[in-house]
């Protein structure tokens, strides 16, 4: 029934197809989507702007020095700490690093306060953020049959309705029949496969793929979708052994191994914790694999945001994770200064124990400047789709500068809003400015605060005293045992009946001096 509609509105259909696509574009622009690379020309030197990165020169020269290592296989268990104020780009660089790398190499992306709120033990998610930035590349030798199709023949039995058939494969060299069973034959049927197409068959799996159609077969058709590719008649013998390559990560074959259904679970995403044994065994035969020559491990990059939150007992795991073997590049990024290490009451520069601290390699990441600020608003301009007039860059940069840039690019869009209500072509001066006293930035909200705290629920903080008059301390008020005793008869009745009957014991039948009859009631009254 879909195929139906789909060939009776063909035109319809595909004029909706474009919007869905448009919007879906629209729908993925991120923070950092317009993040396309490091920006680094052949000899690893940092160019003004490009590929999406702007300015921070110093930073993207070690950032490409590290990432030319990786591409070696040159380093491996080493760790790189990138610090820096709010908005410096340092997540923009890790992104661009990802970019860099292509998708063969593994990138895992988490945020240090992302443990505490897994199902699972701190160490373990460590364990599997780490085994998911480590790939495994495999080889493996597949036996396939190539060739074009001369004929195909499939006969029904009227009796029993079984299919049998044969096709008829050739190459520049030879010519073959070979029989069909039923799985064959609805395979075939599913893929459409006629005469002149070239077409493979895995001899393991039976999987058939369509190539294309024969360059011999061209002149037989009068009309051609645009969707029709055009292949040589393969040479040689029909029969080939193809190398495969396959790559996939050490806790994908985790999953798949430590239940019975993990291909399942690996995509429903109920994961859980895994066995050390299972990971023992997987490690043992990667290690036969990699002496055999059928696989070899692509050591990838584990990127950890916000590293400060980690505490104590996930730092010390980390010192003996860089250690190990199999161990990914571990890029960390900070924007704290000497800070309490998380479940600890000592002190650390970047919230980090010194330990730690010596085994990183350190990139700090500097505020941008004015020029560099607006090359950005540009840049995010083009990304997001927005036209907006060279005054209202201006002004866009200049309140970027005096709040901060995240707050500066926020601005775009909902100033592209106000514009398109008044029906311009781009944005203006008066649009960032009706944005602008609409949104307020940390500063203002912060002003705003300090003068109406009064009138906010559980304020802690005492108001300047030009800004209001101080607020009269309230005197504490002392109850009596007999009043703090009724006043727990009268919380705990309509919480605890149960219990109502030992508090009229203690109030009526037996009292006895306040520390003794409170050392004998429930914590909580």
């Amino acid at each position: 029934e879909y195929m139906g509609i789909n060939a009776c509105m063909a035109s319809g259909i595909n004029t909706k197809v474009e919007e869905v696509k448009d919007l879906t574009r629209m729908e993925r622009l991120g923070a950092h989507s317009h993040i396309r690379g490091l920006g680094l020309d052949d000899s690893l030197e940092p160019r003004p702007m490009s590929q999406g990165m702007v300015g921070q020169l110093e930073a993207r020269r070690a950032a490409g020095i590290i990432l030319q290592m990786i591409k070696e296989g040159k380093i491996a268990g080493r760790a790189i700490l990138m610090g820096g104020q709010p908005g410096t780009g340092k997540t923009a660089i890790a992104m661009g690093m990802a970019k860099a790398l292509g998708e063969d190499v593994p990138f895992t992306m988490m945020a240090g306060s992302e443990i505490f709120s897994l199902e699972m033990s701190k160490t373990e998610a460590l364990v599997q953020a780490f085994r998911k930035s480590i790939g495994v590349r495999i080889k493996e030798e597949a036996e396939i049959i190539e060739g074009e199709v001369v004929e195909i023949e499939i006969d029904k039995s009227v009796a029993t309705g079984q299919k049998t058939g044969k096709i008829t494969l050739k190459t520049t060299e030879m010519e073959t029949v070979y029989d069909l069973g039923n799985k064959m034959i609805d395979a075939i049927q599913k893929e459409k496969i006629m005469a002149g197409d070239i077409i493979t068959i895995d001899k393991a799996s039976g999987k058939i793929s369509k190539l294309g159609k024969s360059f011999a077969r061209s002149s037989d058709y009068d009309a051609m979708g645009a969707q029709t590719r055009f292949v040589q008649c393969p040479e040689g013998e029909l029969q080939k052994r193809k190398e495969v390559v396959h790559t996939v990560t050490l806790h994908e074959i985790d999953v798949i191994n430590s239940r019975a259904q993990g291909f399942i679970a690996l995509f429903a995403g109920d994961i859980g914790e895994i066995k050390p044994e299972v990971r023992e065994q997987i490690d043992q035969k990667v290690a036969e694999w990699r002496e055999e020559g059928r696989a070899e491990i692509v050591p990838g990059v584990l990127f950890i945001d916000e590293v400060h939150m980690l505490d104590i007992e996930c730092f010390s795991y980390l010192n003996r994770a860089l250690e190990s073997e199999q161990a990914p590049i571990v890029i960390m990024a900070t924007n704290r200064g000497i800070t309490k290490i998380r479940g600890t009451n000592y002190k650390g520069p970047h919230g980090l124990p010194l330990d730690l601290l010596d085994r990183l390699l350190i990139i700090t990441t500097k505020p941008y400047s004015e020029k560099e600020t607006g090359q950005i608003i540009q840049t995010r301009c083009q990304e997001e789709d927005v036209e907006m007039t060279e005054a209202a860059a201006n002004l866009l940069t200049k309140i970027a500068m005096e709040t901060s840039l995240r707050y500066a690019i926020h601005l775009i869009t909902t100033a592209s809003l106000v514009s398109r209500k008044r029906k311009a072509s781009a944005v203006d001066v008066e649009d960032i400015r009706r944005v602008y006293s609409l949104f307020v930035d940390i500063k203002r909200s912060t002003q705003f605060l300090l003068e109406y705290q009064k009138e906010f629920l559980f304020s802690e903080i005492d108001a300047p005293e030009e800004i209001h008059e101080k607020v009269p301390a309230v005197p504490e008020a002392k109850m009596t045992d007999t009043q703090l005793i009724t006043m727990a008869y009268i919380l705990f009745i309509p919480l605890f009946p149960q219990i109502t009957l030992s508090i009229n014991c203690l109030l009526y039948t037996s009292p006895s001096p306040r520390d003794a009859t409170l050392s004998r009631m429930p914590s909580s009254a």
